[in-house]
């Protein structure tokens, strides 16, 4: 039987690839004649460069560069219209605004695409106004908010497509809010060296969260599996189109977990249409806004650490540094040290006298910035007042000295002498503990930043940011928070989840991280769409999550396999990897608890029939094929399949490490294998053996 409709949609989607052909040949000729006009501009400059007065040079150059940059522009409109042939668009739906009778059918892709001989829209960025009904709605009563204001109407229609390479691969009739039957086909593909778009596929809920324009501060807590990174990504790529004429890629930063993480996401916002943003880590920041002065662990060292030794002063010293308390009793420490720090007298600048009560009583005025800015707003102070009531203006020299003055009323100390101090005044001198060659721990770089802050101000206030994105926000204290709050004053997007911690003792939950920023919102990502059903249940037995709900794509349930010996665990996880690529995947972790277990496998498999990858603390790419790597290095990755290492009772007996068992099996979309020899681990219960 033939279906009408489709034939009509692909016979539509060849005329819009026609339109599109046409779109791309007038640019082409658009972009001939820039460069023929640009070599003739640069052969006019060159011939007569001996007789071309100075401004005549400078506005050839200009008009040269002008039209460069607009050809630039076309390019850059050329490269959208050729991605749109590969796939125009992928939903369509048929919109009748109330008090009217004729339909407008509305064709969403992930580009615009004006037509310009019938002077309308053929294809609407998902991202314009009119095109989050697709998203929103079922097919009946709709609404949308247009620049002009609310718009009412009906859906009468609603389709779905899948188009690749220019062709129709399928056409759903939907009266659904995006058809199940799409998300799930998409959700049962072999998983890619990048992230991936998901244009296509965002549910009701996310996008609300993309859409959001006026949170300060967004929070974004997402269970495992629940696309929570990809949609901030979104998210920004939303907030780039609604504000195109303020708001850049290179007015946004990420903060992103490692290099891995970073290149693993690179290939989202590209393909949406935007330029790649900056990216940076904690780390490389803290360098930053400690001038290079000190020497100070990683958080990963720090996570390394906590599982190689049991040392529960160290764990002890973590949680104490973490929680919201210590927070509070360092701003009472650097309140205390701003009213200590600084003892005014009497002085004496030419003929001119200043007493100590309004150099004290300046000091007070300008209270709550850095002590050394307080003090030069106390210079200036004393300069106006000698101007005003003495009517003299102090030389430079007089001004020097005045300076160097107050300077001697300050109680200079180190700040890291200061900071050592801060234990001693709390009556816990043994929380300060630097390593070999007074090497700071990890717990302690924030809080000497803060301190920093409050005392000596800092030169690293971001003023050229206008977007943060902070990713596995879980894995940041209050206090790096408040240093974040202070040194970005800009809107954020701060993301992760409570329940994926690799370090407990130094997490922060949603709640945690609202104290900090008073006027943050919450929202949630309950439904998990990463694994099967059958995974997503086994990780929920190792560490329950009342919140999550599991997509009901169905698989094989994991395996639990215990071996006789450890060389019998490698000579499984050889044919594991000999099955894997019959299997057609493209991607499968091996996950280890520590980096020593993670190198002393991969020393092991390395230089075997197939190409086995370590993924370490220096590694800056993420590839298809085999994958070692630590649970640590794992979080916000995905694999087709996942071969849990050493899942034995030995590796996998603490809270901490209850917690990296579940980050291990959530990385899992298709399969999952625990390999163990001896006892199994605590946490893995009998239904899931």
């Amino acid at each position: 039987m033939i279906n009408v409709a489709e034939t009509e949609e692909k016979a539509h989607l060849q005329g819009a690839k026609i339109k599109l052909q046409t779109a791309v040949e007038r640019i082409d000729s658009t972009l001939r004649d820039h460069a023929t006009k640009i070599q003739e501009q640069k052969t006019y400059l060159w011939e007569h460069r001996t007789d071309m007065d100075h401004a005549e040079k400078v506005s050839t150059r200009q008009s040269a560069e002008q039209r460069v940059l607009a050809a630039e522009a076309v390019l850059a409109n050329k490269k959208r219209i050729v991605k749109l042939l590969q796939s125009p668009y992928f939903g369509r739906f048929d919109f009748i605004r109330d008090g009217q009778t004729q339909s407008l059918a509305v064709y969403v892709g992930i580009h615009a695409f004006f037509d310009e001989d019938r002077r309308e829209n053929l294809i609407y960025d998902w991202r314009a106004p009119i095109a989050t009904m697709f998203y929103d709605y079922e097919t009946g009563k709709a609404r949308y908010e247009a620049p002009s204001g609310d718009i009412a109407g009906t859906i009468a229609l609603k389709r779905q497509f899948r188009i690749r390479n220019g062709h129709m691969e399928f056409m759903l009739e939907s009266s659904l809010n995006i058809q199940d039957d799409v998300l799930q086909e998409e959700l049962s593909r072999a998983s890619d060296d990048r992230m991936k778009n998901i244009v296509a596929t965002i549910q009701r809920d996310q996008n609300a969260i993309i859409r959001n324009e006026d949170s300060h501060v967004l929070i974004i807590q997402g269970v495992a599996g629940s696309g929570k990174t990809s949609i901030a990504l979104h998210r920004i790529a939303f907030l780039l189109y609604r504000f195109k004429d303020t708001l850049t890629s290179k007015d946004i930063l990420i903060i992103s977990p490692n290099k891995v993480f970073a290149d693993y996401i690179s290939n989202v916002l590209p393909e949406l249409g935007e330029e790649n943003i900056a990216e940076t880590e904690m780390e490389i920041l803290a360098d930053d806004w400690l001038d290079y002065k000190y020497k100070f662990q990683t958080f990963f060292q720090q996570a390394a650490l906590l599982l190689e030794k049991n040392d529960e002063k160290l764990r002890h010293r973590i949680q104490e540094k973490s929680s919201l308390d210590f927070l509070k009793k360092l701003d009472e420490y650097a309140t205390y040290i701003e009213k200590s720090s600084f003892c005014a007298e009497d002085l004496r600048i030419n003929c001119y006298s200043v007493s100590a009560r309004f150099i004290e009583e300046s000091m007070q005025k300008h209270r709550g910035k850095a002590v050394a800015e307080r003090t030069r707003n106390v210079a200036q102070d004393i300069e106006h007042n000698i101007d005003i009531y003495q009517h003299y203006e102090l030389t430079k020299e007089e001004r020097a000295e005045l300076r160097a003055s107050l300077k001697k009323m300050q109680k200079r100390s180190t700040l890291r002498g200061t900071y050592k101090n801060f234990f001693i005044w709390m009556g816990k001198p043994g929380l300060f503990k630097p390593g070999k060659n007074s090497i700071l721990e990890y717990s302690d770089v924030f809080p000497l930043i803060y301190l920093k802050i409050r005392l000596e101000g800092i030169k690293g206030v971001q003023k050229n940011v206008k977007h943060l994105l902070i990713d596995e926000m879980q894995d940041y204290t209050p206090v790096q928070y408040a240093v974040i709050a202070k040194l970005f004053p800009c809107k954020k997007t701060i993301l992760g989840d409570a329940n994926q911690s690799v370090n407990p003792f130094s997490s922060s939950t949603a709640e945690k991280i609202q104290r900090v920023f008073r006027q943050a919102e919450c929202v949630k990502l309950c439904k998990s769409y990463r694994s099967t059903y059958e995974i997503t249940r086994f990780a929920q037995r190792i560490s329950p999550n009342p919140d999550l709900v599991a997509i009901e794509r169905h698989g094989d349930e994991p395996l639990v396999l215990k071996c006789s010996s450890k060389s019998k665990e490698i000579e499984r996880i050889r044919q594991l990897i000999e099955e894997f690529f019959a299997l057609g995947y493209h991607t499968i972790g091996i996950i280890c608890k520590t980096p020593n277990q993670a190198e002393h496998l991969h020393g092991i498999l390395h230089g075997e029939k197939h190409h086995v990858r370590l993924l370490t603390s220096r590694s800056t790419s993420f590839a298809k094929g085999v994958v070692i790597c630590t649970v640590h290095l794992a979080k916000g990755l995905e694999f087709d399949q996942v071969i849990v290492v050493d899942a034995s009772d030995n590796n996998y007996a603490t809270d901490i490490e209850r917690n990296l068992l579940y980050v291990a099996c959530t990385r899992a979309m298709h399969t999952l294998t625990l390999i163990f020899t001896g006892k199994v681990s605590r946490f893995i219960s009998p239904e899931n053996q």
